[in-house]
């Protein structure tokens, strides 16, 4: 067998076993390990493994997912969510279907503190769900905006995807961070134009029959205020100190932890045991992710070695598919493996492979992160994976409320998703602007 044969028996191998259960990190390494063992020898594949969990775990940028995650997780107990949903629901309260883009907007916001798209999912299910379906919304629309938005967590920096493109590409995550900023912006967008258009010429897709009354409580302007301080606080602390060069991505996400921290102090939202009961959490997640990471060094390591994204860069520019054409075959390809893996297995095993194709199209690697999170994203809100859907029904207390009923709401919001990918591939400057002016 030919080194591109052990490649593609590698790749294939890894889909087989990630398909039928196994987690992601232990079958990249398996699959990788045997490769590599086969092009060279098992002492080789030793070393290759050693040489990617050093190389890897030693960078000083990767201190930024615990602290992320821990901020992520005591923004989440703190009541932020909360606070974020009622000052967008008194803000938005005059606008046609206002609830529906407070949800939204709540969820582009507690994106810029948490990073996660399934704690916005979880959050606001319990938070938003119930305020809507008491308001007049209908529970197709009710829960499918809650899931549709919540893919907002993985593109409004700090986003946990854009560090991970920002490792197997070898891009700073900084300026991963500032090209997630405008497209996710601009996601938002799209999706409150969507709400207002359906609930406009589309009343049935977004109101049950007695239609829109939203009640929900003014807040007076001390109760405005005070819930917006917090919220203000740490977006000012995180990403304007990120944007404006006074930190780096690890010493914005410790600012944004300790923000968070003293949060959760101040509203006695923590105890001793409980935030203790937070590290523990925040440790097993950042442990899994950095598994992942080195993982998927090793991964990357093996691809390069059996020369298989050469072979391929090579195959599809011969192919005359062209750019444009490339790109469809990619974003079809990530959103029908987003239907089956989830978010990060994609962006593991796609990425190393298709990354050179892209570079060897003259593609910028920011862009085509952005276009790729998008992409992935759009499987968190597909059957049957749709790991944003059974968020929301496993934090629903409504049993009545099917997954079928919840992906159905969410298919709007898959739309505006690829409107979006549509414009970015024409306006790409959207997501390099800003990333390349620092």
């Amino acid at each position: 067998m030919s080194s591109i044969e052990i490649g593609i028996v590698s790749v294939l191998v890894l889909l087989v076993l990630v398909y039928v259960g196994m987690h992601i990190a232990v079958a990249l390494m398996l699959s990788s390990f045997i490769s590599i063992a086969w092009l060279k020898s098992s002492d080789i594949a030793v070393r290759f493994t050693g040489a990617a969990a050093t190389d890897t775990l030693r960078e000083y940028n990767f201190g930024v997912i615990p602290l992320f995650v821990l901020m992520g997780m005591l923004v989440s107990v703190s009541g932020i969510g909360r606070d974020t949903f009622d000052v967008f629901g008194h803000l938005l309260r005059r606008v046609r279907a206002g609830l529906g883009v407070a949800t939204v907007a709540a969820n582009a916001v507690f994106a810029a503190i948490t990073g996660v798209s399934i704690a916005s999912a979880s959050v606001f299910s319990k938070i938003a769900v119930p305020e809507l379906i008491r308001n007049g919304y209908s529970q197709k629309f009710s829960v499918g905006v809650v899931a549709g938005s919540s893919v907002l967590g993985m593109l409004i920096p700090p986003s946990l995807l854009m560090i991970i493109y920002g490792v197997l590409s070898e891009e700073s995550v900084g300026r991963m961070f500032l090209a997630g900023l405008l497209p996710g912006l601009l996601l938002a967008l799209v999706f409150a134009t969507l709400i207002v258009a359906m609930a406009t010429f589309r009343p049935g897709m977004v109101f049950t029959q007695s239609g829109q009354h939203d009640d929900m409580p003014l807040l007076s302007g001390t109760e405005l205020v005070k819930k917006s301080v917090p919220i203000i606080v740490l977006i000012t602390l995180v990403l304007g100190g990120l944007y404006g060069g006074f930190f780096t991505p690890t010493e914005a996400g410790a600012m944004g932890a300790m923000g968070s921290f003293i949060i959760a102090i101040v509203r006695r939202s923590v105890n001793p045991r409980k935030f203790w009961d937070l590290l523990v959490e925040t440790g097993h997640i950042s442990v899994s992710v950095l598994v992942l990471v080195v993982a998927a060094s090793l991964y990357s390591r093996m691809l390069a070695l059996s020369g298989l994204p050469g072979a391929i860069t090579t195959v599809i520019t011969d192919m005359g598919l062209g750019a444009y054409g490339f790109l469809l075959a990619y974003i079809a390809l990530v959103i029908l493996l987003g239907c089956i893996i989830d978010s990060v297995s994609i962006m593991l095993i796609m990425v190393p492979i298709v990354l050179p194709v892209a570079k060897a199209f003259g593609m910028d690697p920011i862009w085509f992160g952005v276009i790729t999170v998008i992409a992935v994203e759009i499987g968190l809100l597909t059957p049957p994976f749709g790991l944003s859907v059974f968020t929301v029904k496993a934090a629903l207390s409504d049993m009545n409320i099917s997954v079928n009923t919840i992906f159905r709401g969410t298919f709007p919001f898959v739309i505006g998703m690829l409107v979006t990918l549509f414009i970015l591939v024409l306006a790409p400057g959207l997501a390099t602007w800003l990333a390349r002016m620092v």
